[in-house]
């Protein structure tokens, strides 16, 4: 293949991939440079990872891409905007309501994007050969750097990727090929001295710019982690109740940010503001019908659970207490220990209510709950 056939392939790849639904594509060497792969291993010895074991156990396909396959030569990494159509930070304020991550309250990004992929991996074959393989998020894949690689955007020093035309609301996919197809510059960082991302984290899971703890990750605490959430992160959870987009809402590059072209990956609006009491008396039966085709399905009724009802705690509103006693005898030793916590919570949060009623003093729910955490034990 000559350099102009190349350049002229490339050309109607990035216009199949924008036709296809696509907001930015990049070409990257199957190659990643060394220090990707000692920040993964450095990542990994501190134990940063969690339990997420899978990380650990596949770092060696994970260090570059030949290892997963390795008659790679290019990588086409491809990204697909969904930024919210309203601010998502304003939700924190509705303790009674929860506050599901932003690319959860739609359709599950895997199924959205992977057949996109698809298309595009026959559109590649059919026009120059070689074979392929398409991932997204489903592989061993360093997905962020390889994406940064093929000039998509950078990783900020929330570890997350962004770009200066699509700010960092962007899911990534991936076509690996066999043909050796010219790469683009690598994305330059441009972040300077700004640390939104870091100071606005509730569990200062950030110990470092660029270095993520996901052991005091709320996404990682709601979403992986299997068991019992720590005590002393759990009043910082507040609503939260699958993921945390804190860190993501307040970079200043969003304000470039393109609203999701993609149908699917909008919004549906019965995921947008759900009650907590409302999720927490669903049947298990009721959650998979509720959540049918999103990402929270996968991690099963009483996981959710356990998030509910810690984000029931810290509503800090005595009404919600019958949710809360009425998960005390659930099968699952993990929500019930969840239930006891929310109970010490809402009890004392009851008591503080009408010890202030008793003094003649306000009793707005605001004004209380700004009050009772000043006394509430996390």
């Amino acid at each position: 293949m000559t350099a102009v056939s190349s350049s002229n392939l490339i050309d109607a790849l990035r216009q199949e991939a924008f036709a296809l639904g696509f907001d930015a594509m990049g070409v990257a060497p199957a190659e990643l440079p060394e220090q990707a792969s000692r920040n993964l291993e450095a990542y990994l010895d501190a134990g940063h990872h969690g339990t997420m074991e899978w990380m650990a156990t596949t770092r060696e396909r994970r260090r570059h891409p030949r290892a997963l396959w390795p008659d790679a030569r290019s990588v086409i990494a491809l990204a697909l905007s969904y930024s919210p159509e309203q601010p998502p930070l304003a939700d924190l304020e509705r303790r009674s309501m929860a506050n599901l991550s932003v690319y959860a309250r739609r359709r599950d990004y895997h199924d959205v994007i992977k057949p996109k992929l698809k298309r595009l991996a026959r559109w590649l074959l059919a026009e120059a050969g070689g074979e392929v393989k398409v991932f997204v998020d489903t592989a061993p894949v360093m997905e962020k750097p390889l994406a940064a690689l093929a000039g998509i955007g950078w990783q900020g020093k929330h570890t997350n990727l962004l770009a200066r035309d699509l700010g960092n609301w962007v899911f990534l996919g991936f076509v690996f090929t066999t043909l050796s197809l010219p790469a683009d510059t690598p994305a330059a960082a441009h972040c300077g001295r700004c640390r939104a991302c870091l100071d606005v984290c509730p569990t200062d899971a950030f110990p470092a710019p660029y270095r993520l703890d996901a052991r005091r990750c709320i996404s990682y605490l709601t979403i992986e982690h299997k068991g019992p959430i720590p005590r002393p992160l759990r009043a910082a959870i507040g609503n939260r109740v699958f993921g945390c987009d804190d860190c993501l809402a307040v970079c200043p590059w969003n304000k470039f940010a393109r609203s999701a072209r993609e149908a699917k990956l909008r919004a549906r609006d019965p995921l947008n503001k759900p009650s907590l009491a409302f999720l927490a008396a669903q049947s298990e039966a009721e959650f998979r019908a509720f959540f049918s085709g999103t990402p929270v399905k996968r991690i099963g009724h009483a996981r959710f659970l356990r998030n509910i009802l810690i984000a029931l705690g810290n509503s800090l509103e005595p009404r919600a207490l019958p949710s809360v006693e009425a998960a005390l005898d659930h099968e699952s030793a993990l929500v019930r220990g969840a239930a006891v916590w929310a109970l010490s919570r809402l009890d004392r949060a009851r008591f503080l209510a009408e010890k202030r009623q008793r003094q003649g003093t306000e009793t707005d729910p605001g004004v209380l709950s700004e009050w009772a955490e000043e006394e509430l034990p996390a």
